[in-house]
């Protein structure tokens, strides 16, 4: 029993050291294609990394500086409005990535060409964001602001990011030039992309079926942790003739490594089923098209 709890809390370190690596890691392939690809470009494809391109280029301050001013507040903001469940997830991201930026600055870019700059910018960034996400991270900044909008402003999360990104490019347009503006939209929709691939092979949703003797626990533990609904299915064992519960929950992208993690938390043993959704409608995902 007692060499069942070391192993048990090895596990845990173990994780807990793998997420932390996966966080520093992202967030520096983030830094090193913000300093390689985007910011000597003028590309400013979104987020508090595209705000500091647009106040260097009118103030000349130091990008890695205007991201921790940005971050530091919206953090403590996210923090009492949003909660810790919300906040410690972007800790580390938002204290970190600026620093690596800070660090990655003398890097020489390997292209003048913005259209190049553009598409391997959002490429550096997608495989950033998406080994961040693995990690159960995220880099803060105006991601946390758009979940604030979704609590308090009852706006869709993906409306918020779009519209906050929006503002960000569209600012560039004025600060920059329209053709950046451009560029940047090309960037952050390659970045989308790339994200989608590494996460889920283009697949935005995956829907799991997890059969366990827990599914109390697990039950628990998704509508806790992850905040994500569920639905309980009747079976019955093909072999034991024994009835069953099967919960079935439809995860984004970003939760997908977190609701592994959860089963194996609560349950080694609990057969898990996930497949690639093509598009999941309701509560939480897509609207229904409006007739």
């Amino acid at each position: 029993m007692l060499a069942s709890i070391f192993n048990k809390n090895e596990n845990k370190v173990y994780q807990y050291i793998w997420n932390i690596a996966q966080i520093l890691v992202g967030s520096f392939i983030l830094a090193a294609s913000f300093n390689l690809f985007l910011a000597p470009s003028g590309i400013a494809s979104g987020g508090v990394s595209g705000l500091s391109i647009l106040i260097n280029r009118l103030f000349g301050l130091e990008p890695a500086i205007t991201q921790w001013i940005f971050n530091i507040p919206l953090f403590l903001l996210a923090l009492w409005l949003l909660g810790k469940q919300f906040a410690v997830k972007a800790l580390l991201g938002s204290f970190i990535f600026p620093l690596f930026v800070l660090l990655t600055s003398t890097f020489n870019p390997p292209t003048d060409n913005p259209l190049l700059a553009a598409l391997y910018g959002g490429i550096g960034v997608g495989v950033g964001l998406a080994v961040v996400f693995r990690g159960g991270g995220s880099t803060g900044g105006l991601d946390l602001l758009a979940q604030i909008l979704n609590r308090y402003a009852n706006l869709k999360y993906n409306y918020a990011v779009a519209l906050l990104d929006g503002f960000v490019i569209i600012t560039a347009a004025f600060v920059i030039s329209p053709e950046n503006s451009l560029y940047a939209l090309i960037s952050l929709f390659v970045t989308s992309k790339v994200i989608d691939f590494i996460q889920n092979g283009m697949q935005l949703s995956k829907v799991a079926f997890i059969i366990s003797e827990h599914t109390a626990e697990l039950e628990a533990a998704i509508l806790k942790d992850l905040n994500r609904g569920l639905t309980k299915l009747d079976a019955t064992g093909g072999y034991t003739g024994e009835a069953k519960n099967i919960l079935m929950v439809v995860v984004p992208q970003s939760d997908v490594t977190k609701l592994k993690q959860t089963v194996a938390r609560l349950d080694r043993k609990a057969f898990v089923i996930i497949s690639d959704t093509t598009e999941v409608l309701g509560e939480g995902f897509k609207s229904y098209p409006s007739k």
